[in-house]
């Protein structure tokens, strides 16, 4: 077992145990690997609903109501989609809180304007809040996706404990 994201998936719950929000995650590029980390702790679905994994953008549509022109003009990795899906993953649970992923794992697969490495994540509240962040992820395959399981989540600890206004 990874000890690191144990310890985050532990902090993530007491967070939103004290928060009183139920998480839902929307996720591609991470494949599971967000829900799969949060579930490792005994009793978490005290606090968390569940998830999308929605890896294609006919997926992104059809589970989350993507729009296809935020596909279309901004791509599947982009802020305007990961908020979208947000949206989708609120809208259609009881859940109080969101975080969506969408990103560029590699190995493949990367351009010059969106590298292997880059990942866009965001949170949501049910009342409206939403903060969409990119990210540059070095190493391989694997890498990129621990370390978006390991900011998403921190995101989830941050905003439980109260959004800042930007």
């Amino acid at each position: 077992m990874d000890e690191e994201l144990h310890e985050l998936s532990l902090r993530t719950g007491e967070a939103l145990a004290q928060s009183g929000r139920m998480l839902v995650t929307a996720e591609s590029c991470t494949g599971g690997g967000i829900g799969a980390t949060v579930t490792m702790v005994a009793g978490s679905s005290r606090w968390y609903e569940g998830g999308f994994v929605t890896y294609s953008n006919a997926a992104k549509q059809a589970l989350l109501g993507v729009p296809p022109e935020t596909l279309l003009r901004h791509g599947a990795v982009s802020e305007a989609t990961v908020v979208a899906m947000v949206d989708g993953a609120l809208l259609r649970t009881e859940a109080g809180m969101a975080v969506a992923v969408s990103g560029v794992a590699g190995p493949g697969g990367g351009t010059l304007t969106k590298p292997v490495g880059m990942v866009c994540i965001a949170w949501g509240l049910a009342d409206g809040f939403r903060e969409a962040r990119t990210y540059r992820f070095p190493g391989d395959r694997e890498a990129v996706r621990r370390q978006t399981i390991l900011e998403a989540l921190a995101g989830v600890i941050r905003l439980s404990e109260g959004p800042v206004p930007a």
